[in-house]
Formats: C-alpha cells, sequence, structure tokens
C-alpha cells in the first residue's frame, strides 16, 4: 500500500509536497511548467491507471496557472474520489493532475480479459499487473509485478520519457517513447507518443487524455465555453439545470457545486483529425487552451466537478508485433480581454 500524500490545498501547485519527490521544470521563455516523473519507490503518482509519464504539476502562462491537484489530498482507502465536508479525497489510482493518460483495451486493460485470476496483464504505460478477481476495476490498485525499464532525458525545454517492459507470460511486449515538448517562441506544449509493439501480440489499445483542467482554481460555470468544430449531439445529455448543448458549443448555466457533475459524450466528429480540435475558455480569468490532436478522434466526453473540467477525447490503434504507432497533441495557451463580474 502506497504511503497517504498530503496535498496543500488546491492553490499551492509549484511548491514541490516533497523535496524527495523526482521532478524537472522546463521553460522556452512563454510557458513555465512543472513535471514529476516516474519513480517506483518516490514518484509522486504510482498508482496502476494512468501513463506514469509527463505528470504535469502546474503550467503557467502570463500569470495564469492551468494544472494542479483537483483533489484536497490523498487516501489510498478511497476508492476513485470521494466527498468528505470542503474536501475532495482523491484514491491511489485518481489522484493526479493535468493532461494524463490512460490506456484501455475492451473497457479493461491489455491481456486482463484471457489472464486467469494470478495471472498477468499490462498497463501501458504503468507496467504488467496481477490479476486479483474476475472484473476489471480501473480505480483499483493492483500488485506491480513489473515496472519495466524506464528512462528520463531532461532538457531545457522537453522531457523525453521511455518505458521498455516485457511480459513473457503474455507475449505482449512494448517500447513507450513520449515526449513532453515546449514549442521554440510560442505558449504552445507538444506531447508526442510513439508505441513500438516488440512482443509476440498485436496491441489493441485505445488511449485517452484525462485533461484535468484546474484553470485558476475557477471553478466550472458560466464563464466557461467548451468549442468544438461540429456540431455537438450526445446520446447521454447533461444535466438540464447544470449545462446545455448549444450548436458546436457546451456552455454551463450554473456554476458547479457540493457534488455537483457534468457529464456527456460530446459525438458528431467525422474521421478527419480536423475534429480533434478543442477550445475551452474562461471570460471571468481571460484565459483559455486549444488543444489539436493529429489522428482522429474515437471518442470525447465531458466529465466536470466543481474542481475541474475534463475533456477526455480518445485516439484508437491496434499495432502488429514489429510495427510501432506513433501520434502528437498540441496544446496552445492564450489570453482573452479579462470580463471580471
Amino acid at each position: 500500500m502506497l504511503s497517504l500524500i498530503a496535498v496543500v490545498g488546491l492553490a499551492g501547485t509549484w511548491d514541490a509536497p516533497g523535496a524527495d519527490i523526482p521532478q524537472a521544470e522546463i521553460t522556452n521563455g512563454e510557458l513555465r511548467m512543472k513535471l514529476y516523473l516516474p519513480d517506483v519507490r518516490q514518484g509522486y503518482y504510482r498508482g496502476t491507471r494512468f501513463d506514469w509519464s509527463g505528470v504535469i504539476a502546474a503550467l503557467e502562462y502570463k500569470g495564469h496557472n492551468y494544472y494542479g491537484p483537483w483533489y484536497s489530498r490523498i487516501d489510498p482507502r478511497v476508492h476513485d474520489f470521494q466527498y468528505e465536508g470542503d474536501e475532495i479525497v482523491a484514491s491511489t489510482c485518481s489522484g493526479i493532475m493535468g493532461p494524463v493518460e490512460e490506456f484501455v483495451t475492451n473497457d479493461s486493460a491489455l491481456g486482463f480479459d484471457e489472464a486467469k485470476v494470478g495471472g498477468t496483464f499490462i498497463k501501458i504505460g504503468v507496467g504488467v499487473l496481477r490479476k486479483d478477481s474476475g472484473k476489471y476495476d480501473y480505480v483499483k490498485q493492483y500488485d506491480m509485478v513489473d515496472p519495466g525499464r524506464w528512462t528520463v532525458k531532461t532538457h531545457g525545454d522537453s522531457v523525453e520519457f521511455t518505458q521498455e517492459l516485457a511480459d513473457p507470460a503474455t507475449g505482449y511486449g512494448y517500447v513507450y517513447r513520449k515526449i513532453v515538448r515546449l514549442v521554440a517562441g510560442k505558449p504552445e506544449m507538444v506531447l508526442e507518443h510513439r508505441l513500438q509493439n516488440t512482443g509476440r501480440r498485436a496491441i489493441p489499445t485505445r488511449v485517452y487524455n484525462h485533461n484535468f483542467l484546474v484553470l485558476d482554481h475557477q471553478p466550472p460555470g458560466p464563464d466557461f465555453t467548451l468549442t468544438l468544430p461540429f456540431p455537438i449531439h450526445s446520446p447521454q445529455p447533461p444535466n438540464k439545470g447544470l449545462a446545455e448543448i448549444r450548436g458546436n458549443h457546451l456552455v454551463y448555466l450554473q456554476t458547479l457545486k457540493n457534488e455537483d457533475v457534468v457529464f456527456t459524450p460530446l459525438l458528431g466528429f467525422g474521421d478527419s483529425p480536423k475534429d480533434y480540435d478543442i477550445r475551452i475558455e474562461n471570460t471571468r480569468v481571460g484565459a483559455g487552451v486549444r488543444i489539436r490532436g493529429n489522428r482522429p478522434l474515437s471518442d470525447l466526453h465531458l466529465w466536470s466537478i466543481r474542481s475541474n473540467l475534463s475533456v477526455e477525447p480518445f485516439v484508437a490503434m491496434s499495432i502488429d508485433p514489429g510495427s510501432e504507432f506513433d501520434w502528437n497533441v498540441t496544446y496552445e495557451y492564450y489570453t482573452l480581454t479579462a470580463n471580471p463580474k
């Protein structure tokens, strides 16, 4: 069981919660960023849900901070997250921040469905895990069998992560490379990915980015607008009293509070990467972010509670042995004319 990690509120994100946590700071003159680095013993995030690479603790642009904890503290006894008075308490698997990614296969993990209890399965970006029951639980902390071999190279404006993993018991193996790069002279960040199949079995998977946005710690509400390049429709529209879809926009009708949740699938995209183009703006603080991918969307969701606004774009892939798949996501940060109320 991992030790409880305390997080000082939702405001203090630039100062490290512990000097022993591996981390890096990078800048391109426009953006300033702090990242936590993967480490099986001392890493900030050691859960078995999200990719360990590229955990962005803070990103600043022109006085605005886009990322940081959406929770008050982490407690390994919690399942996913829960409300305790004014606090939001996250589990070991969900206590992470920023544009973090999770790989899923058949709504579980790679190799989970065919593995026997006591056997192994793979969580890409995490490691080889032990199956302990017949049903997969994405927010459960599974026993780590092998985290693979992590290599991290830090430069002034980028951090490169590589995970090499092989599991002879299942036949899966891969080399996963991810670079968090700040674009020279621009307020832009690019997440560059490459997944190479080095095993004897094909890798069918989808990856999504949770995009935990905590822009200047503003709760989702009427000051926020989500814009997509296509008319949005949803088989599960958001709660009518909290948010609604208007053409290619989603707008909030009320500021989220207490245990309010806005969740909705965002459909209407086609098979072109041009539809992977997401804008989120806040008129009160006068800041926004544009998120663009170079691969087509396979799914798109919005999930938000009072502490964060998460747009979750999915990309699907199937990689044969000896082949590889690459994809990039570009984040453009910008300012607006603020409209304080």
